[in-house]
């Protein structure tokens, strides 16, 4: 009933309502779109491609972060990736060039520059993947040439030049409705259209673990229910990792009348909040995208031993060596990523600026070692969680022979999108209706009347 009430309570807050009916707008409009069909493709010609990405595989995961783009070969096909990757491209620069470090200190205008340095990164990988998509259709697909895979009288010429205008157009357009969503709606933009991609197999996915067990007498619906117990408990533990924070105790001063600190007087104790998992989602994504670089260099090598090993290891992504390599990767990059974007020395000289200090440890570097060392050592477990979410959909899979659709749904990048943008927008929610002094979705307790 609380549950009941606090939903009618979203209804009752007029901007609240009207954000959460644009993002589901908007959100229609980018799954519309990635069932529209390039021009001049034969629909009944993808079945194949729409078979593999059903199995699972990397198929499977490049077809769930496009949101069924990519199989539908539509003009969302690219999907929201390239701009992902432009992102993480230009973070990473961050680190190398001054100029980017640079804007990064100007606060709201550098971020607009960075934002369109990033806009125009993603239309150059936009104009190297729409190619490279295009060309890989005839032989994911199954059929000899392109013109086998086009509708009679189309031109392959025509179809590539205005198919690689409409799958950078449509990525810019999937940009566009994130950035939308971010401005005017509820939630991450980006995040959430990648999440309703990823979401949108799911029931598909689970009517095919369904019929596996019941309709073959493979284990029933005890084994369903089994698998859903389990799919629960890693959901439930996916969401103690996104939360969990160790918390550092903080001293402030006590002010004075005249704005100054009394000495040898203490105020009210707070806590400085550390995040166990920091990095957040970005070192799977990092990882999963160097995992595809294995399989590129194994086909360099040709038909030869090495060649034939490493494509047949890191093109099945349940494999020992694939989710061995797979896993030490997010570790490293947990690391890496949570190094460059916790700054402790910036904490350190907030905390002194504002007249707060660590009982026992001195302001300025002594806090900033402190601190330092802290995410150091909450960062191992943080990662090896992690690492354990991202190959479990292996471990289901060997261990209780789980569909491989249904299996990538208990771990790895799809389960933790999923939860993370969950979580980032109920807090949204939250914070709304708390506002409102209404109680929150996290909150319990008896509701207050709204203010006008």
């Amino acid at each position: 009933m609380k549950f009941i009430d606090t939903i009618k309570n979203v209804w009752k807050i007029t901007e609240l309502k009207d954000r959460i009916m644009l993002t589901l707008g908007l959100l229609l409009v980018y799954r519309f779109g990635a069932q529209i069909v390039l021009p001049g493709i034969d629909f009944t010609k993808l079945s194949g491609l729409q078979g593999d990405a059903a199995e699972g595989g990397l198929i499977w995961l490049i077809n769930a972060f496009t949101g069924g783009g990519f199989s539908n070969a539509s003009v969302f096909a690219l999907g929201i990736m390239p701009y992902i990757s432009a992102s993480i491209v230009v973070q990473l620069m961050g680190i190398a060039i001054p100029y980017l470090q640079k804007l990064q200190k100007e606060g709201a205008s550098g971020q607009k520059k960075i934002t369109q340095i990033t806009r125009w990164l993603t239309i150059g990988i936009c104009l190297v993947q729409a190619p490279g998509y295009l060309a890989s259709l005839p032989s994911l697909t199954g059929v000899n040439s392109t013109s086998a895979l086009l509708v009679n009288g189309f031109s392959p010429t025509t179809f590539m030049i205005s198919s690689v205008i409409i799958l950078v157009t449509g990525c810019i357009f999937a940009m566009w409705l994130g950035e939308k969503i971010t401005d005017k709606g509820i939630g991450n933009g980006i995040s959430l259209l990648i999440m309703v991609g990823i979401i949108a197999t799911l029931p598909q996915s689970f009517l095919q673990e369904y019929a596996a067990r019941v309709t073959q007498s493979n284990g029933g619906l005890i084994m369903i229910l089994i698998e859903l117990v389990i799919w629960l408990l890693i959901i439930l533990g996916s969401v103690m990792l996104v939360m969990a924070v160790r918390k550092i105790a903080v001293q402030y001063a006590r002010r004075t009348a005249t704005g100054g600190y009394e000495k040898n007087a203490f105020g009210s104790r707070q806590f400085l909040p550390l995040k166990l998992n920091a990095s957040g989602v970005m070192p799977i994504i990092f990882a999963q995208a160097i995992m595809f670089v294995p399989s590129l260099i194994g086909k360099s090598f040709g038909s030869g031993e090495v060649g034939t090993w490493m494509q047949t290891q890191f093109s099945d992504i349940f494999g020992f060596w694939y989710n061995l390599v797979f896993a030490l990767l997010i570790i490293v990059f947990t690391y890496f990523y949570t190094a460059i974007t916790v700054p402790t020395n910036k904490m350190a000289d907030d905390l002194k600026r504002s007249g707060g200090f660590i009982p026992g440890i001195r302001p300025g570097t002594e806090t900033s070692e402190y601190l330092d060392k802290i995410m150091s050592q909450i960062t191992l477990p943080g990662s090896l969680f992690l690492a354990l979410i991202a190959v479990f959909p292996a471990i289901i899979v060997k261990l209780m022979d789980v569909q491989a659709g249904w299996a990538l749904f208990f771990g790895g990048t799809s389960l933790l999108i999923m939860v993370g943008v969950a979580i980032d927008t109920m807090q949204q929610v939250n914070s709304y209706l708390l506002n409102k002094h209404y109680d929150g979705l996290m909150k319990t307790g008896k509701n207050r009347k709204a203010v006008a």
